[in-house]
């Protein structure tokens, strides 16, 4: 069984606390590290071990942004290549565009109920990043 490291970044500490709910009841083995502001996001990514399986990033917080976190993630000549799914409550086009135009993996709107909160995470850890091409039909993940 494969282990799954997971950085999760969002400034709402009910959000991050949820979300860890949910990697708790996945059967798979996974390492969550959650961090409450992009910059401590990016600290992580730059000071490794370990590296992310997957990051999932909310766009709104304050100081860096997500799309700010994405830009220099994917500005990294080493580091552009891990996997970055935004995880927002926001569902409107022009946002889920401009994330798809500045290199994110895949958009998912933040679930309501736990169940799909599961399968995004689920959905997130079994995809083969390194074969998966975003675009407009895979890029929205629906659960």
């Amino acid at each position: 069984m494969m282990n799954y490291t997971i950085f999760y970044t969002d400034d709402d500490e009910d959000d991050l606390s949820i979300f860890a709910d949910a990697v708790e009841s996945i059967p798979q083995k996974i390492t969550l590290q959650t961090y409450s502001a992009g910059d401590k996001l990016l600290d992580a990514i730059f000071n490794p071990p370990p590296t992310p399986h997957v990051v999932f990033l909310d766009l709104n917080m304050p100081g860096k942004n997500g799309y700010d976190v994405l830009e220099e993630i994917r500005n990294s000549e080493d580091k552009k290549d891990i996997p970055v799914v935004i995880y927002s409550t926001s569902s409107e086009p022009g946002i889920i565009e401009k994330c798809r135009s500045l290199g994110a993996n895949c958009f998912i709107t933040k679930p309501v109920l736990m169940s799909d909160i599961i399968k995004s995470i689920e959905h997130a850890i079994t995809i083969n990043w390194n074969q998966f091409v975003p675009n407009k039909s895979n890029f929205v993940y629906k659960y």
